[in-house]
């Protein structure tokens, strides 16, 4: 009997892609990984997965009285997640994965597949708001409207900085064994769990900290929190995903939809609606 995968499957559907060709050149048949909410209403919306995010820990609104309860809402997992095509399930995944790989993908199976002739809106966080801004920059006469939550249309510095430490913690963790860990067919848990220790001072706010809001939610200590939240979280995780997710956030930047190469003059050709709902203490895109 196959292992169970690390999180929860529930009302996860697949299409796959064959031949998908990635900004790589390099070509691949693909799995996309979705979940359709509310499959009857007449106006559709797409939720691409965040860094850490599944298609189930991912937020629909569609409840009662929730923003997006009278819309078909479609999530997908982008490439890399582990649910879609990933280097967890696929051994010639690429080394580079492209942000353009993702919404490509994601344009597949929401016109070839489920037949959707327009979005009303890609609604993202984190790492699904830049898939937003992607959207409205590759398909401007698909996408209506993106609303990119805590997100940027280019990875900044200081991000890309931030997102070191914990790759670092990683790489270097004497379980992982610069890759060889893969050979004896083990998983290197001291290096994902330093990979989420790593992480979690930058997913919330000095203040948050500051307050104790960790007690707040049943915690006993900050130590309890970290452990059983962010070590826990991560480990369930496979190294290669965590890896390749973190590199193309680190390379996000919108210009490259274009020929020019400027993220501002991207910004400024978008024709979609844009709510861009930032955050006054988010410590990835201040």
């Amino acid at each position: 009997m196959a292992p169970l995968p690390p999180f929860d499957t529930t009302g996860v559907e697949y299409y796959t892609v064959p031949l998908f060709k990635f900004t790589s050149g390099q070509t691949l048949d693909i799995r996309v990984a979705y979940r359709c909410f509310n499959p009857s209403a007449e106006r559709t919306v797409c939720i691409p997965t965040c860094y850490g995010g599944r298609i189930n820990t991912t937020l629909s609104f569609t409840g009662m009285d929730r923003a997006l309860q009278a819309f078909r809402v479609v999530i997908v997992a982008m490439l890399g997640n582990g649910e879609s095509t990933s280097p967890s399930n696929e051994p010639n995944f690429p080394k580079r994965l492209d942000y353009r790989d993702c919404v490509n993908s994601q344009y597949e199976l929401l016109t070839k597949h489920l037949g959707i002739k327009e979005l009303e809106a890609v609604v993202g966080f984190s790492m699904g708001g830049q898939q937003a801004y992607y959207w409205a920059c590759m398909y401007p006469a698909f996408v209506k409207s993106v609303i990119p939550i805590c997100s940027s249309a280019k990875t900044s510095l200081h991000n890309y900085a931030f997102l070191e430490g914990p790759k670092a913690a990683l790489i270097n963790s004497i379980d992982y064994e610069d890759g060889a860990y893969r050979t004896k067919g083990v998983k290197p848990v001291r290096g994902l769990r330093a990979f989420g220790r790593t992480y979690c001072a930058w997913a919330l706010s000095a203040p948050w900290f500051r307050k104790r809001e960790f007690q707040k939610i049943g915690f006993i200590d900050v130590e309890h929190y970290i452990s059983k939240t962010w070590e826990d979280s991560f480990e369930t995780w496979d190294p290669e995903d965590l890896l390749a997710l973190a590199r193309m956030w680190q390379a996000g930047d919108i210009g490259k939809t274009r020929d020019h190469g400027d993220y501002l003059k991207a910004l400024e050709s978008i024709e979609s609606k844009v709510l861009v709902m930032p955050s006054r203490t988010d410590t990835y895109f201040p």
